[in-house]
């Protein structure tokens, strides 16, 4: 599918329920989600999954061919792409590009023989392999202008935990009573990380964790089946994607702490948004009636109108003593960690 202009404006009707603290400064009465174009990795066949945006609007993301091999890519913001990213060590056909910061680093992870995962970096051509201290398997899923960075990691014992690295110093954390807690984003502050998390009945919920280690949850709007929260800007506005019980998948926009709008691509009955930079531009995708994923860039106009989120609880950090689950792709999201 060629790159197609398109100009979509969801019209704000809903109540704006009101903001507390820092967040109420950076929210307007009124605003919409407009998409800019679609786009497709090139080659006949291929699903395209962008990941992130950064302010330049380079895109990171990744692309499945018609065999099922998985390779991370580039999109540049004048619309040429890279050459497929393949990790060195990538053995199985499988490496992920999971974020992009402005200096232009790229960060993901690649499946070896075994099955585990591993972490890399990409700068200036050169791969740097990652993995946390002692782990078994390592994803780094978001990386920051200061190269602060997060993903998730398993121990050992099969139950993988959120991490943020700041200034080399990594601070591991879990959701109480979560069989998987993953960190996908942190912003330039470092105020916020966002993700999702399992919990014991295998329902996925989105969260949030502030710079003092408090822990928001669950993150889910109202009739959600599973939520993941993927990505933030500096002005803290969060994107991710939510499930209903009729079967469909709906782009989510959220404004901490308890509220978010529904953006659905025309036509789509999955929309997923990834990446959000400080300008207001998303990147994403849906999903055709084949089944093919084809990439979005979006951006936000003022704020959209937002219905508030369930209630949500709070804790500090605490390691997951539940049971591990099986990630495997069939779980919702086609992969995990979802993308």
């Amino acid at each position: 599918m060629k790159p197609k202009q398109i100009l979509i404006s969801i019209l704000a009707v809903l109540f704006v329920f009101p903001l507390m603290g820092t967040f109420a400064q950076q929210a307007a009465n009124s605003g919409s989600i407009e998409v800019i174009t679609t786009f497709d990795y090139p080659g006949t066949g291929n699903s395209t999954l962008p990941q992130k945006i950064n302010e330049r609007g380079d895109i990171v993301g990744v692309f499945i061919d018609s065999l099922g091999v998985t390779r991370a890519f580039v999109r540049f913001s004048n619309g040429s792409f890279s050459a497929p990213i393949v990790d060195p060590n990538d053995t199985v056909g499988f490496t992920e590009g999971r974020g992009i910061n402005n200096p232009g680093t790229v960060c993901g992870d690649y499946a070896a023989s075994d099955g585990n995962s591993h972490g890399f970096f990409l700068s200036g051509g050169t791969f740097t392999e990652y993995d946390v201290p002692g782990a078994v398997s390592t994803v780094v899923l978001g990386i920051n202008d200061a190269a602060s960075f997060t993903g998730g990691f398993d121990p050992g014992s099969g139950i993988f935990q959120g991490y943020v690295s700041v200034g080399g110093t990594i601070t591991s954390f879990s959701v109480p009573g979560a069989i998987l807690t993953l960190a996908y984003e942190t912003n330039n502050s470092n105020e916020l990380v966002v993700g999702y998390y399992i919990d014991s009945s295998g329902i996925l919920h989105g969260y949030f964790r502030n710079t003092n280690g408090a822990l928001h949850f669950p993150i889910d709007p109202s009739g959600s089946t599973a939520t993941v929260l993927f990505g933030l800007n500096d002005r803290n506005w969060v994107v991710g994607r939510y499930a209903d019980s009729p079967g469909a998948t709906h782009g989510l926009f959220f404004v901490p702490p308890n509220s978010f709008f529904t953006f659905d691509y025309p036509g789509s009955t999955f929309t997923s948004l990834n990446g959000i930079n400080d300008k207001g531009f998303i990147c994403g995708r849906y999903v055709d009636a084949s089944g093919i994923a084809h990439g979005i860039i979006a951006r936000v106009r003022g704020t959209p109108p937002t219905n508030a989120a369930g209630p949500e609880m709070k804790a500090f950090n605490s390691p997951s003593l539940a049971t591990p689950l099986n990630p495997s792709p069939s779980t919702w999201g086609d992969a995990m960690p979802a993308r």
